[in-house]
């Protein structure tokens, strides 16, 4: 089984320590109104060029975030899915995956380091394969369910109006 990003996050903490850089436990900054960099995670993994990079700037204080999968977050996709009308064959496909993933409750799923230099949030995130996976099917779902709200609307009127 492969594990979630903890070894990850301790690396990233016993770095960020040694490297005197000043550590703010933050929330997640992706949603913040101001505009965000994105470091190139996928080609770049390595968090200290992320973190030297804040260095070589004369930024010491860096954001560090991380998440863990909550079992609630299986449990409502579950609850999701049993509210939408789909095939058999579907719910099942994506029940069982959920019930699967189960096994990642508890590991370290988000990392996120970031700082800010001259109005701009610089951001570095890794997401494990497994919570990627999860997020895709959370995102299938909630397809469906917005579907089937926008079938609720149009029958909504009793059949009086066309679908057309």
């Amino acid at each position: 089984m492969k594990a979630g990003l903890d070894k990850l996050k301790e690396e990233i903490e016993e770095y960020l320590a040694s490297g005197n850089f000043i550590v703010y436990h933050s929330h997640s900054r992706v949603s913040e109104p101001s505009p965000l960099v994105h470091w190139d995670s996928e080609h770049y993994p390595d968090f200290r060029m992320f973190a030297d990079a804040s260095k070589q700037l004369e930024v010491k204080l860096v954001c560090f975030h991380h998440r863990m999968l909550d079992p609630d977050f299986i449990d409502n996709a579950l609850d999701d899915l049993e509210s939408v009308e789909i095939p058999q064959e579907e719910y099942r496909r994506l029940e069982e995956r959920l019930r699967e993933l189960r096994v990642y409750e508890g590991f370290t799923s988000l990392v996120e380091l970031s700082f800010s230099y001259q109005g701009q949030i610089y951001i570095y995130t890794r997401r494990a394969e497994w919570y990627e996976e999860l997020l895709d099917i959370a995102e299938e779902i909630d397809d469906y369910l917005s579907a089937d709200e926008e079938g609720d609307e149009v029958d909504s009127m009793g059949g009086y109006f066309s679908k057309n």
